[in-house]
C-alpha cells in the first residue's frame, strides 16, 4: 500500500500503515469558555514543531455561534496560516476544515496555494460542507444546497491548478482566457474530506486525497476504515485521520476515562490506544488539548517524551 505523492506536508504527515501525531490550535485549556485567549499561541506552535509533532491543525469558524460552543482559534485561517508559515519550517500546516460553501473557491484556491508556496509545500487542506446552520443565512447562502455547493467549490479548486482553466458552475465562468495564480508546489492542493460533507463515501473516495473522520470506538472505526480502503484506486491508497481530545495525567498508569470525543488518560494507556489505532489503519491523530487540566507546556513535553517516540520512527 502506498499513498499518492503530492506535497511535503502530506508526505511527512501520512505514511502507509503508520500513525503520526499532530496538535489542534488553540493549544490551551478553554473548557469553561467557547472563546480561547490565544495567549502564548506562537510560542506553543514553535514548541510543538521543536518537539517533533508532525502537523498543526486550525479550524475555519467564520462566525462565533455561542450555541455551537467553540469559536476555534478565532483568527482568519488563511491569514493565520500565512503568518505561521513564516514562523515555522518543518511542521505541516493543516486546516480542518474549510467550509467550502461559505467561501468563493477562487479566494480559497489562491490563499491555500499562496500558503503552500510560502511554506515550501507544507499545506494540507481539509474541506467540509459546514455544520453551523446560523452561518448560512448570515451570508445569504442556502443551507439546503450546501452539498451541491461543496462539490462545485471542490471542482473549482481542483481545476484552477491547471493553466487557464475552463469552469462553469454556480461560482462563475472561466473560459480559458484568464488564469489563477499562484499554483501550488505540487500538481494539486491535497484536499481531505471531513466526514461525509453531504456526499456519498464513494464520491469522497474518488475525489478526496484523504478522509478526516470523527473518533469512534475501535470496532466502529475499523469498519469505517475498511469501507474507505475498499473504495481506493488500485494503484494507491489514501490516508485516514481523526481528532482526539486528551486530558493528560501525570500518572503514566492512569487508566482512560471518557471525556468529550476523547479521554482523560495516562501516557502508557495513550500509547496502547494509539497502537490500536495504528493497527486498524488510522494514519494521523490530531490531539486537542481544550480540556487538558495540566500545564500545557508540561503536557506537550510529556507527549514528546513518552508517546511520540513509539510512532515517529524514521
Amino acid at each position: 500500500m502506498t499513498f499518492e505523492t503530492i506535497n511535503r506536508g502530506l508526505r511527512n504527515t501520512f505514511r502507509p500503515k503508520k500513525l503520526s501525531i499532530g496538535v489542534v490550535v488553540p493549544i490551551e485549556n478553554y473548557a469553561n469558555s467557547s472563546i480561547p485567549t490565544m495567549q502564548h499561541h506562537l510560542e506553543r506552535v514553535k514548541l510543538i514543531e521543536e518537539l517533533g509533532f508532525k502537523a498543526l491543525w486550525i479550524r475555519d469558524v467564520p462566525f462565533h455561534v455561542p450555541s455551537f460552543g467553540d469559536a476555534g482559534q478565532t483568527y482568519d485561517p488563511f491569514a493565520y496560516l500565512g503568518f505561521l508559515a513564516g514562523q515555522t519550517s518543518e511542521i505541516a500546516l493543516g486546516i480542518s476544515s474549510i467550509a467550502l460553501p461559505l467561501h468563493h473557491p477562487v479566494h480559497t484556491a489562491k490563499s491555500v496555494a499562496t500558503i503552500d508556496q510560502l511554506s515550501g509545500g507544507r499545506l494540507i487542506l481539509g474541506v467540509a460542507s459546514g455544520d453551523r446552520y446560523d452561518e448560512y443565512p448570515a451570508m445569504g447562502i442556502n443551507y439546503e444546497k450546501r452539498g451541491e455547493l461543496f462539490r462545485e467549490a471542490f471542482d473549482y479548486i481542483r481545476k484552477v491548478q491547471e493553466d487557464f482553466p475552463v469552469i462553469e458552475n454556480h461560482f462563475g465562468m472561466l473560459k480559458g482566457h484568464v488564469d489563477v495564480l499562484p499554483k501550488s508546489t505540487a500538481h494539486k492542493i491535497p484536499m481531505l474530506v471531513t466526514g461525509y460533507s453531504q456526499q456519498s463515501l464513494e464520491w469522497n473516495a474518488e475525489h478526496g486525497d484523504g478522509w478526516m473522520y470523527y473518533p469512534r470506538n475501535l470496532y466502529q472505526q475499523q469498519h469505517t476504515i475498511r469501507q474507505w480502503r475498499e473504495l481506493m484506486p488500485q494503484e494507491y491508497s489514501k490516508p485516514f485521520m481523526q481528532p482526539l481530545y486528551v486530558d493528560m495525567q501525570e500518572d503514566d498508569d492512569f487508566r482512560p476515562e471518557p471525556i468529550h470525543l476523547g479521554f482523560k488518560i495516562g501516557a502508557k494507556h495513550l500509547v496502547n490506544y494509539f497502537s490500536n489505532l495504528q493497527e486498524i489503519g488510522v494514519n494521523h491523530v490530531a490531539i486537542n488539548l481544550r480540556f487538558n487540566t495540566n500545564k500545557i507546556e508540561d503536557t506537550l513535553n510529556q507527549l514528546a517524551e513518552k508517546v511520540l517516540p513509539h510512532f515517529h520512527i524514521e
